[in-house]
């Protein structure tokens, strides 16, 4: 078996607006995994700033994985249990490898095109006229789940954005998500929380910053809208730790992105533990090219969930692979008259 890995930065459209500053270029890395007859790819997502593998010997552990990939795969994950995202590529990659396509990692209606997966607009941070202009276009193209990310402009501006939307749709038609990135104090989250839930708003991502656990268990108890945590789960490893803090906070949903907490059998065992304590969850991708939103995808689509989930990136970007993804009416299909271009990949 030979492993190599293929840096490739990702051009964004226009800058995308973020709590953690305005993103124009996203580093990615491919594992491509070639044992002679056949290849198989994966994608190595690193989130600068926010993935737990965003360290200084991250190229390091790259070098790694292809100098050690005679190992057997139980071995590789155990040391890469701490490497989220070069876990979920390497996790990726061994399930494109051992697939009759390497794009077809999850057999299903979805990699047929019979079937699609509901999924929500996401409206990126920005001035009142730009977050209401990509509202307009979400509504346009048939969503009717739109997640906002809030708290980087000024509050009452955010809270002036649900009224006007509100005033247009009822609940019944748009269901609103809204994502803090963590924006909020813990001494006015409850206030800023009884605003939003003036707007018949479903859900509010990660409130306050991650760690506080005590104080997400108050808000979560008190909350006047579902609070479903998100950066919370990044860095919880083990079993242990997951049952832990789903114990203590006690939300009302968690939010998975497999390059973040770990590929797809860390997601599997959130599921299990948080439904075994009657906290919802849905799957959401985390800016991946389209390599790493395919294969989210049909991972998503086997889990059966009907609630809209968080995927659809893959028209970010200039320079994305070109897949045969596509966004129709809110749902994310796959179009199996058309293929992939790996020009660009080594494969």
């Amino acid at each position: 078996m030979k492993a190599t890995i293929q840096k490739y930065v990702l051009n964004f459209k226009q800058p995308a607006g973020t709590s953690r500053g305005v993103l124009k270029t996203k580093n990615t890395w491919f594992l491509i995994l070639d044992n002679g007859e056949k290849k198989g790819i994966g994608e190595i997502n690193m989130f600068q700033g926010l993935s737990m593998d965003d360290r200084p010997d991250f190229e390091e552990k790259l070098q790694w994985i292809c100098d050690h990939i005679s190992l057997s795969p139980s071995q590789i994950m155990q040391e890469l249990k701490e490497w989220p995202s070069i876990l979920f590529g390497y996790e990726t990659a061994l399930q494109s490898l051992q697939s009759s396509n390497p794009f077809t990692l999850f057999p299903s209606l979805f990699t047929e095109g019979q079937d699609s997966i509901s999924i929500n607009g996401l409206v990126w941070m920005g001035d009142q006229d730009f977050m209401m202009q990509q509202l307009e276009e979400k509504l346009k193209a048939g969503f009717n789940c739109i997640k906002m990310k809030i708290g980087a402009i000024d509050f009452e501006a955010e809270m002036g954005l649900l009224k006007l939307i509100r005033s247009r749709f009822r609940e019944s038609e748009i269901t609103i998500r809204v994502d803090a990135n963590g924006a909020f104090t813990p001494d006015n989250a409850i206030q800023k929380l009884e605003a939003i839930s003036k707007h018949q708003v479903h859900s509010i991502e990660q409130p306050i910053k991650q760690g506080q656990w005590q104080e997400m268990a108050a808000l979560c108890e008190q909350t006047p809208l579902d609070i479903a945590l998100d950066e919370e789960l990044i860095g919880l490893y083990d079993r242990e730790s997951k049952i832990k803090c789903l114990d203590t906070i006690k939300p009302q949903y968690v939010i998975l992105k497999p390059a973040l907490v770990g590929g797809f059998q860390s997601s599997r065992e959130w599921i299990d533990l948080a439904t075994q304590r009657n906290s919802g969850w849905w799957i959401t991708s985390a800016l991946e090219s389209n390599v790493g939103l395919n294969a989210i995808a049909q991972f998503t689509y086997t889990l059966g969930s009907q609630m809209p989930q968080g995927l659809g990136t893959g028209s970010l970007y200039t320079n994305n692979i070109d897949a045969p993804l596509e966004i129709k009416k809110g749902h994310l299909w796959c179009n199996t008259s058309t293929g992939w271009n790996t020009n660009d990949l080594n494969l």
